[in-house]
């Protein structure tokens, strides 16, 4: 039998599955369909750590159990290949992305291939490869065509290091996520999708999706879906007017002022009547360099400047009031421009403290004093010094005032959004080139689907020009082209697209990998989607979990699919530590999953992954964790030296059906770690009383999720079945064609339990019963016995709380 050697075996059933495609989805088969998918990774260099192969490691785990629960499996793999972290790879090493991409892409699978997991490699897809972007620009073109897509000069975030624009997701705390670099703003022509069409079906469709909770509050709070009302504010003798929103119209006669974003459009026209024209303009140049994170952030002071010689007249007093431009007021919010209630919003009250403004309370608390004058009242409450609406309470006064305001043409209900459209250019080399051609006589034109794909080119000098141009500018052959309307002599749009909008449908090509005539069959489509499992980070709540759901609709609404939702379950995996640290290259504590694979072999690598914490929280890595992991698989190994023939033993058949029980449902709810736990308990009872052959059949199905090579060979050894992988001679049942144990539910019945006894919540004695007892008799037995009698006393009981198997309270 020899020793256990996981290197030897490992490698063996890797090429075997492989060869006979054990884990291949199959179109035509008739079983229920589960399609199991993993965020698909850049191909980094560097490889992957063990901390990336958690979450592959869960997905793994159950794309195998339903395999052997009778499934049609859909498991595949493949690679973000474009973007920055490629093309600023290449830039370091002088290695041209195409090439360094397609060495890391061969370095990272062979890393999943050791690892063992399933994959239906037959469907792997690559982003970066023309047979796919193809499709990514057929996806811009039904955009285009359907209103969804446009290109328009706006403020952008610009990073000088990566010389490229960002959109706002990718920009953290005023810095680029890529490089940590400040970020710019700047004013470019830049292609949107129009995703805020799509903001409402976006939030009311979390309610159908079985997510995390928390990734739903973050696209919530995204979106940020604020109704109010637009109240109009006239400026004397002038024909403009300021439209302000507010969600807070039972606060209006408190407004002793409004603030402008200074990018406001009414502040051009009224240049010549403001008098201190220059101050105003120099604040406005500043307050344009600052980014919208820096201009928001709760701990800067709020500053702004009075536009001096005009007053905007508040509709339901008639009162003047000033104007100030202020750059925590952002144009793309509402309408750009506030109300300003200092008594009643403590940002106002404490810019009304510093420039002097009236402070008016207009709301009281219905009950208990008001804070005010030391800050201001944010509650709902009772309207005071608001005309005919004093007295009513907040909630009534909105509707009223909102009445008031519609009946004389001064407002109305309204509803914004956060969210803004999604920005997709960038002026980088290694993307999807964006598919529009600009015709002197014909203007901006789609390329023609039969001209698709429009051909990255292959250039050596793809240094990014920083001048706001992607560097297929200076590409003379692939700017050159003629319109295909008029055949006139025309230019390429040189910006390629975000790395985002491919991975924005990638899901739906796994159906279909090898279609050359369209991006997928719709037969396929039916089969398979949507996807019931869908594992990656948290990271990408609001940027390729948002991005992803909106193609998703899209694609429903142009009728390309029958779901709104791509991925029916989601699930985050926790982030794994070492030495208190994330695990990253440049802090220097990365794991090499190589190593483990090499020294303990990759099931080991695999049950720890598992084993190692609670599967959706944070864990820190230790290396004596796995060596117990590898230990537990020795035992496993050595086991079939002790097995019996038919002779059951009852303590351990009763182990292994509580066993099927835990397995079965720790695996459904992600916990993984108490299955491993499960699975030690049961191999170390049977190192005591060793097992039947059936029993151990058993242990090894239920152990082939988590570490299916040494399941594998030990399922084949007890079937006398040897395979050499070299002559694929000998055919073979993989144990994951086997089914699923099931557990006998009168086997894990305990006959007895240990009832715990308490005296008003406190435990004052224990008794073994039968299992099955009824209340009455535990009851009758358990004031009986003479501990309970002294606690009781000439008490009476008031209550007894009974639960089954558990405990029983008496209430004196």
């Amino acid at each position: 039998m020899g020793n256990y050697n996981p290197q030897k075996i490992e490698r063996k059933w890797q090429k075997l599955w492989q060869t006979y495609r054990t884990f291949k989805a199959r179109d035509a088969s008739e079983k229920r369909k589960f399609y199991c998918l993993d965020m698909f990774p850049y191909p980094s260099a560097a490889g992957l750590h063990v901390g990336h192969l958690r979450g592959y490691t869960f997905s793994d785990v159950i794309a195998k159990k339903r395999l052997m629960e009778g499934y049609n499996v859909l498991h595949p793999m493949g690679w973000d290949a474009f973007g920055l972290p490629a093309e600023n790879f290449a830039l370091k090493t002088g290695i041209h992305p195409a090439i360094s991409i397609k060495k890391a892409i061969k370095n990272i699978k062979r890393q999943l291939i050791l690892a063992g997991f399933g994959y239906d490699w037959q469907r792997e897809i690559i982003t970066c490869e023309p047979d796919y972007y193809k499709w990514t620009q057929w996806m811009f073109l039904k955009l285009y065509k359907a209103g969804l897509c446009y290109k328009k000069e706006a403020p952008v975030n610009f990073c000088p290091s990566c010389k490229t624009v960002l959109a706002r997701e990718q920009v953290i705390n005023g810095k680029c996520e890529r490089c940590d670099s400040s970020v710019e703003k700047r004013h470019l022509e830049q292609w949107f999708f129009k995703i805020t069409d799509y903001a409402d079906r976006l939030l009311n469709d979390l309610n159908e999706i079985d997510w995390p909770e928390r990734i739903k509050i973050m696209q919530r709070n995204w979106i940020g879906k604020s109704e109010g009302v637009t109240i109009r504010f006239q400026i004397p003798d002038f024909k403009y007017q300021i439209d302000v929103f507010t969600t807070r119209a039972d606060t209006l006669f408190g407004c002793t002022y409004i603030v402008l974003a200074p990018e406001h459009p009414v502040i051009e026209n009224l240049k010549s009547k403001i008098l201190n024209l220059k101050s105003v303009e120099k604040y406005i140049a500043e307050a344009k360099k600052k980014t919208e994170i820096e201009r928001l952030a709760e701990d800067k002071e709020k500053t702004g400047i009075e536009l001096k010689g005009i007053k905007a007249i508040n509709p339901v007093n008639n009162r003047e009031v000033p104007i100030f431009i202020a750059d925590y007021v952002l144009l793309e919010y509402g309408t750009g421009a506030i109300m300003a209630v200092p008594a009643h919003d403590q940002r106002d009250f404490i810019f009304a403290k510093k420039y002097n403004l009236p402070i008016i309370e207009v709301i009281k608390p219905e009950s208990g004093k008001s804070p005010l004058p030391e800050i201001a009242f944010l509650e709902d409450g009772i309207l005071t010094n608001s005309g005919p609406f004093s007295e009513l309470n907040s909630a009534r006064a909105r509707e009223e005032i909102t009445k008031y305001l519609k009946k004389r043409n001064l407002g109305g209900k309204v509803v914004y959004y956060k969210l803004r459209d999604w920005l997709i250019s960038r002026q980088r080399y290694w993307g999807v080139p964006i598919p529009i051609i600009y015709c002197p006589k014909c203007g901006q034109i789609p390329v023609l689907e039969k001209d698709l794909p429009v051909l990255l080119p292959k250039i050596k000098d793809f240094r990014p020009t920083g001048e706001g141009k992607s560097p297929l500018a200076k590409v003379k052959k692939f700017v050159q082209t003629k319109c295909p309307n008029c055949g006139s002599l025309s230019s390429r749009e040189t910006d390629t697209m975000d790395t985002f909008v491919c991975s924005s449908w990638y899901f739906l090509r796994y159906t279909d990998p090898k279609n050359k005539k369209e991006p997928f069959k719709g037969s396929k489509i039916k089969k398979w989607l949507p996807v019931d499992l869908y594992i990656g980070g948290a990271e990408h709540a609001v940027m390729h979990l948002l991005y992803v759901r909106f193609f998703a609709k899209v694609l429903k609404n142009l009728g390309f699919v029958e779901f709104s939702e791509p991925f029916i379950k989601l699930f985050n995996q926790g982030i794994v530590y070492r030495h208190g640290a994330k695990m990253s290259k440049s802090k220097g504590n990365v794991v090499n999953p190589d190593y483990i694979f090499e020294k303990f072999g990759a099931d080991t690598a695999r049950l720890y992954e598992l084993f190692m914490g609670p599967a959706e929280q944070a864990t820190e890595w230790s290396d004596k964790g796995v060596v117990g992991c590898f230990r537990f698989l020795n035992k496993t190994w050595d086991l079939q030296k002790k097995l019996k023939t038919n002779i059951k033993n009852e303590k351990i058949e009763k182990l292994i059906q509580k066993t099927i029980k835990k397995v079965s449902e720790d695996i459904e709810n992600f916990r993984f770690n108490t299955t491993v736990s499960a699975l030690m308990v049961l191999v170390n009872e049977m190192e005591v009383i060793p097992p039947t052959i059936t029993q151990y059949k058993t242990l090894l199905k239920l152990l082939a999720p988590m570490a299916p090579h040494i399941s594998e060979e030990l399922w084949q050894r007890l079937n006398n079945v040897r395979v050499n992988p070299r002559s694929h001679q000998r055919k073979f049942t993989s144990i994951f064609k086997e089914k699923w144990p099931r557990y006998d539910e009168r086997l894990i019945k305990e006959d007895k339990f240990t009832l715990v006894i308490q005296i008003n919540g406190k435990v004052r004695d224990k008794i073994e019963l039968e299992a099955d007892i009824s209340e009455e008799e535990a009851k009758t037995l358990v004031l009986s016995r003479e501990k309970v009698q002294k606690w009781i006393g000439e008490n009476k009981i008031k209550k007894v709380i009974f639960v089954p198997g558990k405990l029983i309270n008496f209430v004196i």
